[in-house]
C-alpha cells in the first residue's frame, strides 16, 4: 500500500511539475535568437528624372536581394493568450539592382536597414501546452542607412538621360548618391514556440511587412546636377528560427 501510495505521489506530482514547467503564464519573457531572412516582395516604378524634368524612363525599374542576419525576437505575455512582441535585428544589407527594362546591367547601389516590428500577439493554445502556436499583427518601422552607389549606376545616368520620355543625349555623370526614405507600415505574424525544456525552447515565426520606400539618386553630370526617383515596395517575407528562453 506504501508503495501504491509513493507511486501514485509521484505521478501526480510529475504531471503537475510538467505542466508547470511548460506553461506560457501570464508574466513570462520569452527572448529567441537565431538567423532570419528578409527576402523583398518588390515591386518599383519605373526610374523618373526630375531634374531637369525629363519624365519618366519607362520600364527602368529596381529590384532588391535577400538577406539573412541575427534575429532578436521578445515576448512578454500580458495574460495566458495575450502578449506584446518586438522583432529586431542586426543590420541587414541588401544589393539594389537593375530590374525590368534594366535587368542586365547588375548591381545599382546597396543599403542597409533595421526593420523593429511590433506586434500584438494571441496564443491558440492552453497555457500547458508544449506547442504554442501564436499570431500576430502590428506596426513595422523600417530605417535604411549607409546608402551606396556603384559604378554601374554613374555609367548608366547618360543612358537613362537618353531614354526618358523628354530625352537628353550627351549626359555623362562623374558621381552619384542614392538615399532611401525610411518607412513605417503594418505587419502581420505566425509562429510557434515548442518546449524543450523549463525554460529552452524552439520558435518559428514568420512575418509579413509593408514597407515602401522613395529612392532617390542625385548625379553630378556635366550639364549640372542630375535627380531621379523611383518608389519602391519592398513588402518582405521575413523568416527566422531560432531557440527560445522563458524567465
Amino acid at each position: 500500500m506504501n508503495r501504491t501510495a509513493h507511486i501514485t505521489t509521484f505521478l501526480a506530482t510529475a504531471i503537475a511539475t510538467s505542466s508547470m514547467a511548460y506553461a506560457h503564464e501570464k508574466g513570462n519573457l520569452i527572448l529567441r535568437a537565431g538567423p532570419a531572412l528578409v527576402e523583398p516582395n518588390e515591386e518599383s516604378t519605373s526610374i523618373r528624372i526630375n531634374q531637369p524634368d525629363l519624365g519618366y524612363v519607362y520600364g527602368a525599374k529596381v529590384g532588391i536581394d535577400n538577406d539573412v542576419q541575427l534575429g532578436l525576437t521578445a515576448t512578454y505575455m500580458m495574460t495566458d493568450k495575450i502578449a506584446i512582441g518586438l522583432l529586431a535585428a542586426t543590420p541587414f544589407t541588401h544589393d539594389i539592382v537593375g530590374a525590368g527594362a534594366i535587368s542586365g546591367v547588375g548591381k545599382l547601389g546597396e543599403t542597409m536597414h533595421l526593420p523593429p516590428t511590433l506586434t500584438a500577439q494571441f496564443f491558440l493554445a492552453d497555457p500547458e501546452d508544449k506547442f504554442q502556436p501564436y499570431i500576430g499583427a502590428g506596426i513595422n518601422y523600417t530605417t535604411f542607412f549607409n546608402e551606396e552607389t556603384t559604378q554601374t549606376l554613374t555609367d548608366s545616368i547618360g543612358v537613362l538621360a537618353s531614354l526618358a520620355q523628354t530625352p537628353v543625349d550627351g549626359v555623362v555623370a562623374t558621381s552619384t548618391k542614392l538615399k532611401l526614405d525610411d518607412s513605417f507600415g503594418a505587419a502581420l505574424e505566425l509562429g510557434f514556440d515548442f518546449a524543450l525544456t523549463e525554460n529552452i525552447g524552439l520558435n518559428a515565426s514568420f512575418w509579413y511587412i509593408d514597407i515602401e520606400t522613395e529612392a532617390k539618386i542625385t548625379a553630378q553630370t556635366n550639364v549640372g546636377e542630375v535627380r531621379a526617383s523611383t518608389d519602391v515596395k519592398i513588402d518582405p517575407y521575413v523568416y527566422f528560427v531560432g531557440l527560445s528562453y522563458t524567465f
